[in-house]
């Protein structure tokens, strides 16, 4: 799972990396702007950004409000700059000075639950209502008819049409039907 350390200082940033390596997260990206760590976290696609209440070009709040759906925020600071809420659960904050088992622990729960709500998601991807099928099936039964396809070969034409065209497999079934009605 991907770490991202965002502090306004590098060498606060290095730190981190440091403790987070000795405590066995190799895969960890050090910045010192908001703009790196949105960047990178455009890159990764999930993770964890460990950050403290100011950043090099904007404030903790900024960098949450634009964070992609799939990353969660760990925020190091004083008491005196503890956030008002958890943003959805989308933000925990630990008080400096910190223990390395409170944030290894938090960190450790924060990329479960990252992981949790990302598997969750696909699965729901993967789960067609009955509707969406039965469009699915429409369309192969119309490839077998008209072009003499198997079944696997009617399915595997639009998985192939539905990647070269960037769109989804149901989105692709309606398509083959919507022509065949020329």
């Amino acid at each position: 799972m991907n770490i991202i350390v965002a502090f306004a200082k590098t060498e606060d940033g290095l730190k981190f990396k440091s403790i987070l390596g000795r405590g066995g997260y190799d895969n960890v990206l050090v910045c010192s702007s908001g703009m790196q760590a949105l960047s990178a976290m455009e890159d990764l696609g999930s993770g964890v950004v460990i950050c403290g209440h100011r950043l090099s070009d904007m404030l903790y709040n900024e960098l949450l409000d634009n964070m992609p759906e799939y990353f969660q925020m760990l925020m190091v600071a004083s008491p005196d700059k503890a956030p008002f809420d958890n943003a959805d659960g989308k933000l925990i904050f630990l008080q400096s000075p910190l223990k390395k088992s409170e944030l290894f622990s938090s960190l450790s729960m924060m990329l479960e639950g990252v992981s949790r709500r990302k598997k969750k998601a696909k699965e729901r991807r993967l789960q067609r209502s009955a509707a969406d099928q039965k469009t699915i099936d429409d369309a192969k039964h119309l490839l077998m008819e008209r072009h003499h396809m198997t079944e696997p070969e009617a399915h595997k034409y639009l998985q192939k049409c539905a990647m070269d065209s960037g769109t989804g497999l149901l989105e692709t079934a309606e398509m083959v039907i919507s022509l065949s009605e020329i």
